[in-house]
C-alpha cells in the first residue's frame, strides 16, 4: 500500500481527533461518570466502525488496482498488436528477434523472425551514424523508420497517405509563364497581308494547340505575347517534353527568310502570386537574353534552361542602337568620370570594345579610365602597341588606381562580360550606381543587376560590332586614331574567325565604318601572328584528339602538361576545321592550376548549354569553362553532360 493512502488512517489529523475525544470523555465523567462511561462506549463501537470502513476500502482499492493492470496490460498488448507502426527487435547480429503484426503485413509474411534485418530493410545499410530516421520504400508503401540503436529498436510509420497528399499539393501549385514571339516584326517584314494572317494564324493555332496538350490557361495579352497558367504537373509535363512547342513553330515557319521562334519565361515554386509575376518576366528576360528561341523555368532557386538551339536573329534595324547610343551620351556627360573594365583576363574583343567606349567619354569632354588586370598572352602584341602609344597608354590603369579615383558620380561600363565575378575589379561595380552594361554574350543567371543600362545583344558577333554600332550616333564628328580603329576591327575579326562565324550584315557594316575610319588590316595580321612555340604546344594538344558521337572531336592534353587559355581555344578552333567536325572539345591543365575546357560548334550543336551544365558559358558556338581537380575527372564529367543531353534531346539540330 502506498504510503500516501496509508497516511488517510494513520496521518497526525487522526491522532488529534482521537486525543480531543478522549479528552472530552474524560471531562464529561468527571462530572458524571455514567454518562463518561457510556460515550466510552460509543467511541469504541465509532473506533471499531472506522477500522472496518479502512479495511473494506483498502481491499476494494487491491481488487480495482489489480484490475485495472489486468487491463493496461491487455490494452497495451492490443495496442502493440493493432497500432498502425510497426516495432522491431533485433539482436547484436542483426538478426529480427521480435516484430508486431504490423511489420508481418508490411511484408506479406506470418513471420520474420530470425531473420537478417538489412535483407529485410536495405536502406538502413547506408544509415549514416548519426541518422535516426530513415525513408524506404516497400512495393506501392512509403515507410519510415526511427531507429534506437541503443535499445536495438525500429519504429516503422507508413507516410504514403502523407507523401500521396504531398505529391498532390505540389502538383496542385500554381506556375505563371510568359510566350513571346521573338522576332514577329523581322520574320513578317516584306509579307502582304495575306501571308502574314496565314503564318500567324498557323503560329497561333500551334500555340493554342499546345496549351490545350498540357492544360494550360493561355491569355493573348499582344499580339507577340501570352500570359500562361498552370500548376506543377503541367509543367513536370512541359519540361519532360523539352518544351517541343519551340521546334514546333519554328518548323511551321522555316519556308520564310527569317523563321519564327519563341521565347517562353515560367516561374513556380513560391505561393506568392506578385512574385510569380515577377518571376516569369525575369525569366523571359533571361531566355531574350541568350538569344531568345528558348524557354527559361525559374523553380524557386533552380533556374533550367530548355531549347536555344538557334542562332539569334540578327535585328534589321539600329533603332535601339542609336537610343542606347543616346542614353550612354547623356549619361557620360553627367557623371564626373568613366571607369571601363572588361573579364579578367582580356582578349581582342574586350580591349578594343574598351577603347571605343574611352573614345565616347573622351569625346564628352569626361576623363575616362580602361581598369586591366592581367595581360592574356592572346593580346600581348596588342599591349604592346598600345604601351607605344603615349596618347593611349596613359588612360589605362590597375584596379587599385581605378579605387582611388571612383567616387559615387562615377559611371562604370562592363563590355564583354555581364558577370560581376569575372570582371577586372568587382569592387567597382559597388562603388556606384551607375553602371552601364554592354555584351553579346547570352544571358547567364548571374547578371549583374540594377544596371543604369543594358546593351546585350546575342546576336552580335562581338561586344566590339555592338560599340562600333554606337559611336555614328555617339557624335557626328567623331574621328578615331589608327591604333582605336584597328583594336575594334581586330575583336570583330578575332571572334569572327575571319568573318567566317557569326557573321551577319551589321558586323560587315561595322568592319566597313571602321575602316574608313583608319583600320588598318595588315596591322592586325602583325597583332594576331602566332609564335611557332606556341604552334607547337597546340599540335602536342591535337595529336591527342579522337572522335566521339561521331561528329565531336575531343582533345585533352596529357596529364602534367600545362598550357594556356589561349592554347586550349586554338586547339578547339583548329579541330572544328577537320572534315567531318560539327563541334570540338580541348581539354588541359592551364598554368594557374585549374583544367581549362573550351567548347567550339558549327551552331548544329548548342555548346554553351553543355559548358553551363558544367558550370561555365559563353555562345551557342563558342563556349567554355574552368574546374578543379584532373584532366581525367573533367574529360569523364564531359563525357557525361554530353550523354546525358544526347539521352534526352539529342546533341545535334
Amino acid at each position: 500500500m502506498p504510503k500516501f493512502l496509508l497516511k488517510r488512517w494513520r496521518g497526525l489529523h487522526m491522532y488529534w481527533m482521537f486525543g480531543l475525544l478522549f479528552a472530552l470523555i474524560l471531562i464529561l465523567s468527571y462530572f458524571e461518570w455514567r454518562i463518561g462511561v457510556a460515550a466510552l462506549a460509543l467511541s469504541g463501537v465509532l473506533v471499531f466502525l472506522l477500522y472496518r470502513a479502512e479495511l473494506e476500502f483498502r481491499r476494494s482499492l487491491t481488487d480495482y488496482v489489480s484490475t485495472l493492470t489486468l487491463r493496461v496490460k491487455k490494452a497495451g498488448s492490443e495496442a502493440m498488436h493493432d497500432l498502425p507502426i510497426g516495432i522491431v527487435l533485433f539482436n547484436e547480429e542483426k538478426a529480427i528477434e521480435w516484430h508486431n503484426p504490423f511489420v508481418a503485413r508490411m511484408f506479406d509474411k506470418d513471420t520474420l523472425i530470425g531473420e537478417p534485418l538489412l535483407e529485410h530493410f536495405p536502406g538502413l545499410k547506408n544509415r549514416k551514424e548519426k541518422e535516426l530516421r530513415v525513408e524506404i520504400t516497400q512495393g506501392e508503401h512509403i515507410y519510415e523508420i526511427q531507429v534506437k540503436p541503443e535499445e536495438r529498436l525500429l519504429f516503422i510509420s507508413d507516410l504514403t497517405a502523407l507523401r500521396t497528399l504531398q505529391a498532390q499539393a505540389s502538383e496542385e501549385q500554381i506556375a505563371m509563364g510568359i510566350v513571346m514571339m521573338d522576332n514577329l516584326d523581322e520574320a513578317t517584314q516584306g509579307l502582304d497581308d495575306q501571308s502574314r494572317s496565314i503564318m500567324m494564324a498557323k503560329v497561333t493555332g500551334e500555340i493554342t494547340e499546345w496549351a490545350q496538350k498540357y492544360d494550360l490557361y493561355m491569355r493573348r495579352t499582344a499580339s507577340d505575347r501570352y500570359f500562361l497558367v498552370m500548376n506543377h504537373k503541367s509543367l513536370k509535363l512541359l519540361e519532360q517534353s523539352r518544351f517541343e512547342i519551340l521546334d514546333e513553330v519554328r518548323d511551321i515557319t522555316i519556308e520564310n527568310k527569317l523563321p519564327m521562334t519563341l521565347s517562353i519565361g515560367i516561374a513556380a515554386g513560391t505561393s506568392s502570386l506578385p512574385e510569380l509575376g515577377h518571376w516569369a518576366q525575369t525569366s523571359l528576360d533571361m531566355a531574350l537574353g541568350r538569344g531568345g528561341d528558348q524557354t527559361a523555368v525559374k523553380m524557386g532557386e533552380r533556374l533550367s534552361f530548355y531549347g536555344g538551339r538557334s542562332n539569334a536573329i540578327e535585328k534589321r534595324t539600329r533603332v535601339r542602337a542609336r537610343v542606347i547610343s543616346h542614353a550612354l551620351r547623356d549619361l557620360i556627360r553627367d557623371s564626373d568620370n568613366v571607369l571601363i573594365m572588361g573579364h579578367k583576363l582580356p582578349d581582342m574583343d574586350s580591349i578594343g570594345a574598351a577603347i571605343g567606349v574611352l573614345k565616347m567619354a573622351h569625346v564628352s569632354g569626361k576623363e575616362g579610365y580602361i581598369v586591366i588586370e592581367g595581360i592574356n598572352p592572346a593580346i600581348q602584341k596588342l599591349m604592346e602597341a598600345i604601351q607605344e602609344d603615349e596618347r593611349l597608354n596613359r588612360w589605362f590603369i590597375t584596379p587599385d588606381q581605378a579605387i582611388q579615383v571612383t567616387s559615387s558620380r562615377s559611371l562604370v561600363v562592363v563590355v564583354d562580360t555581364h558577370r560581376a565575378p569575372m570582371t577586372s575589379e568587382p569592387r567597382l561595380l559597388q562603388m556606384t550606381h551607375r553602371r552601364v552594361i554592354i555584351d553579346h554574350h547570352r544571358r547567364s543567371e548571374d547578371f549583374i543587376h540594377d544596371a543604369t543600362l543594358v546593351y546585350m545583344e546575342p546576336y552580335a558577333s562581338s561586344t566590339c560590332e555592338l560599340v562600333t554600332e554606337l559611336l555614328p550616333y555617339f557624335n557626328d564628328r567623331l574621328t578615331m586614331g589608327v591604333l582605336e580603329a584597328t583594336t575594334l576591327l581586330a575583336g570583330i575579326v578575332v571572334d569572327t574567325r575571319s568573318f567566317s562565324l557569326r557573321t551577319g550584315a551589321r558586323t560587315f557594316e561595322a568592319a566597313s565604318y571602321l575602316r574608313r575610319n583608319g583600320a588598318d588590316s595588315s596591322l592586325i595580321q602583325r597583332l594576331l601572328k602566332e609564335d611557332l612555340d606556341q604552334y607547337i604546344k597546340k599540335s602536342e594538344i591535337i595529336k591527342n584528339a579522337v572522335i566521339i558521337f561521331d561528329h565531336i572531336a575531343l582533345a585533352v592534353a596529357e596529364p602534367g602538361r600545362k598550357y594556356s587559355q589561349l592554347n586550349i581555344a586554338q586547339v578547339a578552333d583548329t579541330l572544328l576545321t577537320m572534315t567531318g567536325i560539327m563541334a570540338s572539345f580541348a581539354i588541359s591543365e592551364r598554368n594557374d592550376g585549374l583544367i581549362g575546357i573550351s567548347a567550339r560548334s558549327l551552331g548544329q550543336m548548342n555548346v554553351q548549354v553543355v559548358m553551363e551544365r558544367m558550370g561555365g558559358g559563353g555562345h551557342l558556338t563558342n563556349a567554355a569553362t574552368q574546374l578543379e581537380g584532373t584532366v581525367a575527372e573533367a574529360t569523364q564529367r564531359l563525357k557525361q553532360v554530353l550523354n546525358q543531353i544526347h539521352a534526352e534531346e539529342g546533341l545535334f539540330e
